[in-house]
């Protein structure tokens, strides 16, 4: 049986908050902090080449989106105010990333606390926590 993966019907971005909005075919809605999506760029500057190469990205509480190009009907590229650029954002990458935001993003705290860093909090920082 072959597994139908969602595909969002609707991308909008609200630059004021730093938020990208999706809804995938399957009724699923996601807001995402543009902070979250850079973090967990699926970008191997970011994920590294293998396990256990990731790069903690730090800083990035304030990044925006400013531009998202269309990679073929698969997947967008978000570019950053940062300057990254690298990250092909698969629907499948967009997808989990919505759906597992809460324990991934409950990950990166971790390990930003585990490597001596601090984040300054920002006001979308409570639909982080649950919407």
């Amino acid at each position: 049986m072959v597994e139908i993966k969602p595909k969002p019907t609707d991308i909008k971005l609200h630059q004021p908050s730093r938020m990208l909005e999706l809804v995938f075919d399957d009724g699923s809605e996601f807001k995402l902090p543009c902070e979250y999506l850079r973090v967990y760029s699926p970008s191997a500057e970011v994920r590294g080449h293998g396990p256990g190469q990731e790069v903690l990205q730090v800083g990035k509480e304030t990044v925006n989106i400013t531009a998202i190009e269309p990679v073929g009907s698969y997947a967008v590229v978000l570019r950053f105010d940062d300057g990254h650029d690298t990250g092909i954002y698969s629907w499948e990458t967009l997808h989990e990333l919505g759906v597992n935001r809460h324990e991934y993003w409950s990950n990166y705290l971790q390990r930003l606390l585990d490597a001596g860093h601090q984040r300054r909090p920002q006001p979308y920082d409570g639909m982080m926590s649950g919407d």
